[in-house]
C-alpha cells in the first residue's frame, strides 16, 4: 500500500466542525504522519517496545498482590497469574495485527470504533478512560502504602496518623503536573525508574528462588497447592488481571515503532511473557518463604516481609524502594495513557473537542490530562484497593474481548484501507479464544465490581446517544 489520502476518522453535523484529510504512509515505512501533517522518524526498536510494555505492567503483581492473592488462592495464586498471562497473550496477537493496520494513538478505542462502529467505540473509549482512572488510583494507593512503610522503616514516627491516602493524593497531583509540563519529562522518569526497578527485582527473585529450592538456607516446607479448591484460582485471576493492563500500551506508540509488522507483535508478546514469568516466580518465592496464610496477613506490603526474611533490613529497604519505583512507573504510565484515551475520543467528537486542546507552551493535551488526573484523586481518597483493581480489570477485559471481535470483523469485511503488516495465524481460533476468555474472567469478579463496570458502560452509551449520536467514523486518520 502506498501513501494515500484518507478521510478524517470523524465527521460531525455540528456547526463549525468540518472533516479534514491527511496523508498516511505505509506502516512499514520509517516515518509516520501526525495530525498536523509533520513527519516523525520511527525511532523505537524492539527493545524499546518491550521496555514500554514491561515498564507499564510491572508493579502491582509483585508489590501489591502477593499477600492478597495468597490469601484467596494459596500457592495456586501462581496459576492465577499464569491464567492472566495466557489471556493477555490471546489478546496481544489480535491487538498487534490491528495496530499494524492502524498505527495511531487511541489503542483499543481506535480499533473498535473503526471495526464495530461509533457506539461500541464510544462505550469502550469512555469506559477505558474511566477504567484507567480506576487503575491509576489503585497504583497510587499502593504507592501510599509503600511510602508509609519506607517512613516507618526509616524510623519516622507517624503514630496513628492516616498518611497512605494523603501520600497517594500528593504524588498523583505531582505526576499529573509532570505530564502536563512535557511528555518527554514523564518518559525520562519512566526510563530511569524501570531500569533501577528491574535490577533490584532480578537480584531479589534470583536469591529468593535459590533459597526456596534449598540451594542455600533451608528448603521450604511443602504446602497444598490449591487449599481452597479451583474456583478461587479463577476469582484471583480476575483480581490480579490488573497487572496485565499495560501490554496494549505498546500499540499506542505504534506510529513510532520501527518495522511494526515485526516489532509490534514481538514487543507485545515478549512483554507479557517476561512479566508473567516474574509474577509467577514472585508468588513461588513469597509462599515458599512464609506460607500463604502468613503471607496473607502482611497485606499489600507482604513482599517486603519476604525480603526481610531473606536478607534482613537491607532487603526490606531495597524492596520498599523497588515498590515505590514500581507504583510510580505504573501510575505515571497510566496517567499518560488515560490522557491519550481522552484525547483520541475527543478528536472524534464523542467527547467535547475542547478536551483535545493542546497547551502551546508544553505541547501537551492539558484538558485531557486534567480529565485524567482529577477523577484519579477522587478515587484515591476512596482507597478500596480490591474494588479499584477489579473495576479497572472489568473495563479492560470488555475492551480486550471487543478487540478480538474487531479482528474477526476486519478480516470478514477487509475494507480497502485495512492492510496490516502482521496477520494473526489461525485468527478465528486465537481471536475467538481471546474474546471468550476475556468475557469468562469477568464472571469470576466480585458483584460490586461487576455492577460498577456495567453502570459505567451504560452511562457511556447514554452519553453517546445524548451527545454524539450524529458522529460518523470513516476509515483511519
Amino acid at each position: 500500500m502506498t501513501t494515500s489520502e484518507r478521510e478524517s476518522p470523524a465527521t460531525s453535523n455540528r456547526a463549525g466542525e468540518s472533516p479534514q484529510t491527511v496523508s498516511v504512509p505505509d506502516a512499514g515505512e520509517e516515518t509516520t504522519t501526525t495530525e498536523a501533517g509533520s513527519e516523525l522518524e520511527r525511532t523505537i526498536g524492539l527493545s524499546g517496545g518491550v521496555a514500554i510494555g514491561v515498564g507499564t505492567m510491572i508493579g502491582a503483581g509483585i508489590f501489591v498482590f502477593p499477600g492478597l492473592a495468597a490469601g484467596r488462592a494459596g500457592p495456586a495464586a501462581a496459576a492465577s497469574f499464569g491464567i492472566g498471562a495466557v489471556i493477555a497473550l490471546l489478546v496481544a496477537l489480535p491487538a498487534s495485527e490491528l495496530a499494524t493496520a492502524m498505527p495511531k494513538s487511541g489503542g483499543g478505542y481506535y480499533f473498535i470504533s473503526r471495526a464495530l462502529g461509533a457506539l461500541p467505540g464510544a462505550i469502550v473509549g469512555i469506559s477505558i478512560w474511566l477504567g484507567l482512572v480506576f487503575a491509576t488510583a489503585f497504583y497510587l494507593v499502593g504507592f501510599g502504602n509503600y511510602a508509609a512503610a519506607v517512613l516507618a522503616e526509616a524510623g519516622v514516627a507517624v503514630g496513628d496518623v492516616p498518611i497512605v491516602v494523603p501520600l497517594g493524593l500528593l504524588f498523583g497531583a505531582f505526576l499529573t503536573a509532570l505530564n502536563l509540563v512535557g511528555t518527554e519529562n514523564a518518559a525520562t522518569l519512566q526510563n530511569y525508574v524501570v531500569g533501577l526497578l528491574l535490577t533490584i527485582l532480578v537480584f531479589f527473585l534470583s536469591y529468593g528462588g535459590l533459597d526456596a529450592l534449598g540451594v542455600f538456607g533451608r528448603a521450604s516446607a511443602p504446602e497444598t497447592f490449591a487449599p481452597f479448591g479451583p474456583v478461587p484460582v479463577f476469582t484471583t485471576a480476575a483480581l490480579v488481571f490488573t497487572s496485565y493492563l499495560g501490554f496494549a500500551q505498546v500499540a499506542t506508540v505504534a506510529g513510532d515503532i520501527k518495522r511494526p509488522g515485526r516489532n509490534l507483535p514481538l514487543a507485545m508478546v515478549a512483554s507479557v511473557v517476561i512479566v508473567g514469568v516474574l509474577y509467577v516466580v514472585t508468588i513461588f518465592v513469597a509462599t515458599s518463604a512464609f506460607g500463604s496464610a502468613a503471607l496473607s496477613s502482611f497485606g499489600e506490603t507482604a513482599i517486603v516481609e519476604v525480603a526481610r526474611n531473606f536478607v534482613g533490613t537491607a532487603g526490606a529497604i531495597a524492596i520498599l524502594v523497588a515498590g515505590l519505583l514500581a507504583t510510580i512507573s505504573s501510575a505515571n504510565a497510566s496517567i499518560l495513557s488515560t490522557s491519550r484515551a481522552v484525547f483520541a475520543v475527543s478528536k472524534d467528537a464523542i467527547l467535547p473537542r475542547s478536551a483535545a486542546r493542546m497547551n502551546l507552551r508544553y505541547g501537551t493535551p492539558h484538558v485531557a490530562l486534567a480529565m485524567a488526573g482529577g477523577p484519579v484523586l477522587v478515587l484515591v481518597a476512596f482507597g478500596e484497593v480490591e474494588v479499584l483493581a477489579e473495576v479497572a480489570s472489568f473495563l479492560h477485559l470488555v475492551m480486550y474481548g471487543l478487540m478480538c471481535v474487531s479482528l474477526i470483523a476486519m478480516r470478514r469485511d477487509e475494507p480497502e484501507w485495512y492492510d496490516p503488516s502482521f496477520r494473526v495465524p489461525a485468527y478465528p481460533v486465537v481471536a475467538g479464544l481471546g474474546a471468550v476468555a476475556s468475557a469468562g474472567l469477568i464472571l469470576f469478579m466480585q458483584p460490586t465490581s461487576q455492577f460498577i463496570g456495567v453502570a459505567i458502560m451504560i452511562a457511556s452509551a447514554g452519553w453517546y446517544k445524548y451527545y454524539a449520536a450524529d458522529v460518523e467514523l470513516r476509515g483511519v486518520l
